[in-house]
């Protein structure tokens, strides 16, 4: 899991988005955020956990939260795949891995038998003062957006 702990400052990042704009802990400042880390764009799983978030997003605006989903794909992949699943929550792109690391989430993986470096995906709500409020390793993709929405209310409450 990521060496980040409830309490701790978010790391600083600057990360763009498939919108055109960018995100980083200064431009969330004063607004709770939920990030949530996925593998790649396009796959199965994560097509179903960006579905999830999409038809949530209303739910995390009325909050006044922002929502942002980051992978280590590019801009152009991310437009790609909101355009053909119809996905409205903002994608983060990260080829480089800086803000993956920076979270502590590029790990060795085991999958059949099989060692390899990848993304455990894992979601984190920032609270308005930039602080780590929730850490969700999302062990089961569906119902994991429902998740985070819950985590995102006990930090409001």
């Amino acid at each position: 899991m990521t060496h980040l702990k409830p309490g701790d400052p978010a790391p600083d990042f600057t990360l763009a988005r498939d919108d055109g704009t960018t995100i980083s802990p200064a431009a969330l400042k004063g607004r709770p955020a939920v990030l949530y880390f996925y593998p790649q764009d396009d796959s199965g799983g994560c097509v179903d956990e960006n579905k999830e978030f999409s038809a949530l997003a209303p739910e995390f605006a009325a909050r006044g939260a922002v929502l942002v989903g980051i992978s280590p794909d590019d801009i152009d992949s991310h437009r790609k795949f909101r355009a053909k699943y119809g996905l409205t929550v903002p994608l983060g792109a990260d080829p480089e891995r800086r803000t993956i690391e920076a979270f502590g989430l590029w790990q060795l993986k085991k999958l059949y038998g099989r060692e390899f470096m990848g993304l455990v995906r894992t979601s984190f709500v920032i609270d308005a003062e930039g602080r780590i409020a929730r850490i969700v390793r999302a062990t089961r993709i569906k119902g994991h957006a429902a998740k985070m929405l819950q985590a995102l209310d006990e930090v409001l409450a």
